[in-house]
């Protein structure tokens, strides 16, 4: 334990972190750069800040404040000691609403502060689109704006006295009227008013440098106002009381289509007369394929909220904005809900911004650059010239109406010669900038990206007063140093820079990324959409963080370790690293990233990649033999007929204990009972049907054939009710054929070899990739004959249809016929609604209740079962999140905690909030169980649902 280390632990009450993960996790925020810390603390309150800035001064190590990590300029990182706000100083203190105020510590989390506010029609003004993971000290930090800022300001706008300290300790209350000033301030303003007045550009999203034109007489001498946008180089705040303003009863949403996105910014600046609450742009670049059809036609869009009294005086100021502009075509919203999901598309740009139309990488750097509102149209023109000139891509987007645009542009930041061509584009477009009369930062502040180029904007003088305020707050530089002042070059300490620049034999394909794993990896950009405390609709990602509340099991934090991993500085035993192995076994392989990550990062394929090396030529844990094998334990307790022995040894709880302990799997679990027999056995003695419908070939996963065939059985009744002529696939390999699921020809027998398809989901799910080739080879042997077909293959169990999907044509990416199967993979409900599309499903007529399997939410979309419950009379909106189990890892010893946690985040409040007579859907074999196990409840399969309905009618 190093002097610092030891002097930190005995000095303050918060975890103090000097271990490889708690540092590997705070190297990079969402910007470009990386340092690596000594360590990281979690004070508890103010004295345990004040506490660690007494240790870090002792030994001359800096310190850098740090809120939600994803500050987009690099001033969240730092070499020294960083102060995590998020675990413990994460209050909210008290709300006024008379005064509407309210008192917050730096770690709260907006939206929790908006959630307390919401009650007394009140809100917080200023809302960036990490709204959800955002804090309060970081937006301060930042003077973050959001799209509200044209109706509601900055967050210096909302700011009324804040609690700091100072780097030598001092505790000083800013307010206006020089209120809590360090000294020296009023002597270093008085001494420079001319150029206070005039050195200053007149901009609504002016962030750039430090705010000392706030301190003139004139505007009050605020001393907290001119703090904000620091950037954690002045002092550290405690605590902060924050102006809350009153949030409109109903609002409408106008979506208006232009062209382009230069007739998009030209026409902002004209609305503004008309008081919007919004004017938020974005062109058709950064809009999925899916989320198309929600805008109106055009090439770019303007997004303008309106508010009012009542819905019709919202949309009546929607409307008048519409007549206004000059659209190519317009949609007004008031439903809420539809508001939302078009909202969504706009926030997550700044995610979908870091990948150009054809895949390649986008960063960013030149992210938020500001100008006045009516040049914008003429600026953004430049911009684009700029960008060609350079032969560099950019996708806009933005703040329209404060003139702040946000763009990553396709920088080459792994070689020299893409990193020089970087630094001359940042230093044309930095004089381009202040041509147009505007702010190199219009919201995420200067940090390491910009701060280099301030003399550009305000001159050399300017910069030496900033220097000197810096002096006057931190005379010894000890926070956060190279931020602001006296910065380090902007191409210095890339993040990418330590990356292997060879691509890392892998066993995925990563077809997405070139078949690179780094790439793969440095899709986390730190967004942090991860870091949410909650989802909206049928959100699943991230579950882990949700129950954990903890970095290293969020999505982000577990690319930040094997982005560590890969660097070979911090983690040094590559797929070894048992730090890496930690963070990564509380990921419930649910996918949920994979859909709701704004970049798609998929940390169950990566953790099923790094599990693959982590264990090879080793042993393995337990619970991989007992669970990664189980189609092979179930279909020799089928073919040995000893499902009722097991079942009732099972039953015996000493021996229960025993088994489970040898098998790794918790004490708290019950062992699922087997049927006693199996689907394909049911299949074999049934009558044949005479269906003379078209083909399809319903696959009997290890789930439905051995644990619960009810539903292989309930599927087969409602397939076959719609006209459709259900086989099985075969199980000889060779010259087989289909229709009987047996294919006992004479001539088959004779050149084929006897095998049982498999997906291969437990084998990837525990990292066993090399027998999960295996196993899917062998599948695909046994379904070339359907392949030589068209006939679909319907997957009932999600999981399994989402592995088919996905897992293996990137496994078997070798394989052609891997991505012919999977293009024939149908979920129940895409079966009916494509090949029996005149089919009416019986009336059932009931409430539903349950959750949306997080596979299907995240592979295989569910549009089709919300179209099919809908015919059936099936009402209601299914639940969000994951339930927990996740296959093998509820399961699993030392998870059962934490997957308990996952099944009350969403489904088991769904469930006990039911109306009466709900039915309880849940597709998945894993949902069942927990809701079983944890609900006493059972949960049925679509499917058995359907069945049920046709024989009661």
């Amino acid at each position: 334990m190093t002097d610092l280390e030891a002097a930190l632990r005995k000095a303050v009450r918060g975890e103090v972190g000097f271990d490889v993960t708690s540092r590997a996790l705070t190297t990079m925020d969402a910007s470009n750069y990386r340092r690596v810390p000594l360590g990281v603390v979690a004070p508890r309150d103010a004295d345990d800040v004040a506490a660690v800035l007494e240790v870090c001064r002792a030994h001359g190590v800096p310190v850098v404040a740090r809120g939600g990590g994803t500050s987009i300029a690099g001033q969240a990182t730092g070499t020294g000691v960083v102060l995590d706000f998020t675990r413990h100083m994460n209050r909210l203190v008290s709300l006024d609403p008379d005064a509407r105020t309210a008192v917050v510590q730096p770690g709260l989390v907006l939206d929790r502060l908006q959630e307390a506010a919401a009650p007394h029609g009140l809100r917080f003004g200023p809302d960036p689109s990490t709204h959800s993971r955002c804090t309060l000290g970081g937006m301060i930090g930042n003077n973050s704006c959001g799209s509200h800022s044209v109706a509601w300001g900055t967050t210096a706008d909302s700011v009324r006295e804040l609690t700091v300290l100072t780097a030598r300790g001092k505790r000083l209350r800013l307010g206006r009227e020089w209120a809590g000033a360090p000294e020296g301030l009023r002597e270093l303003v008085d001494g420079d008013l001319a150029r206070l007045r005039t050195g200053f550009p007149d901009l609504p999203r002016r962030i750039s440098g430090y705010a000392l034109d706030a301190l003139l007489p004139e505007r009050g001498a605020d001393v907290a106002r001119s703090f904000c946008g620091s950037e954690g180089t002045l002092g550290v705040l405690t605590e902060a009381l924050v102006r809350l303003v009153e949030a409109p009863r109903a609002r409408a949403l106008a979506v208006l289509g232009y062209a382009d996105e230069a007739g998009a910014a030209q026409a902002a600046a004209g609305l503004l007369p008309l008081g919007p609450l919004t004017v938020e742009g974005m062109a058709a670049d950064l809009v999925p394929v899916s989320a198309a059809a929600l805008l109106p036609r055009g090439g770019a869009w303007l997004f303008v909220e309106t508010g009012g009294e009542s819905e019709a005086e919202a949309r009546g100021r929607a409307e008048a904005v519409v007549r206004a502009a000059d659209v190519v075509d317009a949609l007004v919203v008031t439903d809420p809900a539809g508001q939302r999901a078009l909202w969504r598309i706009r926030e997550d740009a700044s995610g979908t911004a870091t990948r150009m139309p054809d895949g390649t990488e986008a960063w960013p750097g030149w992210e938020d650059c500001a100008v006045p509102p009516a040049r914008l149209g003429a600026y953004l023109r430049d911009f684009r010239s700029l960008l060609t000139g350079h032969d560099l891509r950019g996708t806009p987007y933005g703040h329209f109406g404060d003139g702040c645009i946000h763009v990553r542009v396709d920088f080459d930041l792994l070689t020299d010669a893409g990193i020089a061509r970087f630094r001359r584009f940042s230093e044309e477009l930095a004089d381009l900038v202040v041509a147009h009369g505007g702010s190199l930062s219009g919201e995420h502040g200067d940090g390491q990206a910009r701060a280099e180029l301030l003399p550009r904007m305000y001159g050399q003088e300017t910069v030496a007063l900033f220097e000197r305020a810096k002096a006057v707050w931190d005379p010894d530089d000890l926070l956060n140093p190279g931020m602001l002042v006296r910065p380090a070059p902007l191409d210095a300490n890339l993040r990418f820079s330590v990356l292997p620049r060879e691509p890392v034999d892998v066993a995925f394909g990563y077809p997405s990324d070139g078949g690179d794993f780094s790439a793969a990896v440095r899709r986390c950009v730190g967004v942090a959409k991860c870091r949410t405390t909650s989802v909206s609709g049928s959100g699943v990602m991230c579950p882990s963080f949700r129950a954990t509340g903890d970095e290293a099991h969020s999505t982000r934090g577990r690319a930040r370790l094997l982005h560590e991993m890969l660097a070979g500085e911090l983690v040094t035993d590559g797929w070894r690293s048992t730090e890496v192995r930690d963070a990564l076994d509380l990921c419930l392989s649910c996918k949920g990233c994979r859909s709701d990550c704004p970049v798609e990062v998929d940390m169950a394929t990566y953790k099923a990649e790094f599990l693959h090396h982590h264990y090879a030529g080793r042993r393995r844990p337990a619970a991989h033999y007992a669970m990664g094998w189980l189609p092979v334990w179930l279909r020799w307790a089928a073919r040995a007929r000893v499902a009722p022995v097991v079942n009732a040894l099972a039953s015996v709880r000493p021996l229960a204990a025993v088994a489970k302990r040898l098998g790794g799997i918790a004490g708290e679990r019950e062992v699922p009972r087997l049927a006693g027999e199996t689907f394909s056995r049911w299949w074999r003695r049934r009558e044949a049907s005479a269906g003379g419908g078209g083909l399809v070939v319903l696959w009997p996963d290890t789930f439905t054939e051995h644990l619960s065939p009810s539903v292989g059985r309930a599927a087969v009744r409602v397939l076959e009710a719609a006209g459709l002529r259900v086989v099985l696939p075969p199980t000889l390999r060779g010259r087989a054929v289909i229709g009987d699921g047996t294919s006992k020809s004479a001539a088959s027998l004779l050149t084929a070899r006897r095998g049982r398809v498999c997906c291969g989901l437990t084998y990837v799910s525990t990292g066993q990739l090399d027998r999960a080739r295996a196993v899917m080879r062998r599948t695909l042997d046994l379904m070339a004959p359907v392949l030589e077909t068209s006939a679909p293959v319907v997957v009932l169990e999600p999981s399994c249809a989402a592995a088919l999907r996905t897992d293996l044509p990137e496994l078997l990416h070798d394989d052609p016929r891997a991505a012919r199967l999977a293009a024939r993979v149908l979920t129940f409900a895409e079966a009916l609604e494509r090949h029996a599309p005149d089919w009416t499903p019986p009336a059932v007529d009931r409430p539903a209740t349950g959750q949306t399997h997080c596979h299907q939410h995240a592979v295989l979309g569910d549009a089709a079962d919300r179209r099919l419950r809908e015919a059936a009379g099936l009402t209601g909106e299914l639940s969000g999140g994951c339930c927990g189990l996740a296959g093998n890892f509820g399961f699993e010893a030392g998870h059962y905690e934490v997957s308990a946690a996952c099944a009350e985040d969403q489904l088991l409040p769904a469930v006990r909030e039911a109306p009466d007579g709900a039915v309880v859907l849940a597709d998945g074999f894993s949902c069942r169980t927990q809701l079983e196990q944890l609900g006493g409840v059972r949960g049925r399969h679509l499917a058995e649902v359907l069945a049920e309905g046709l024989d009661e009618t």
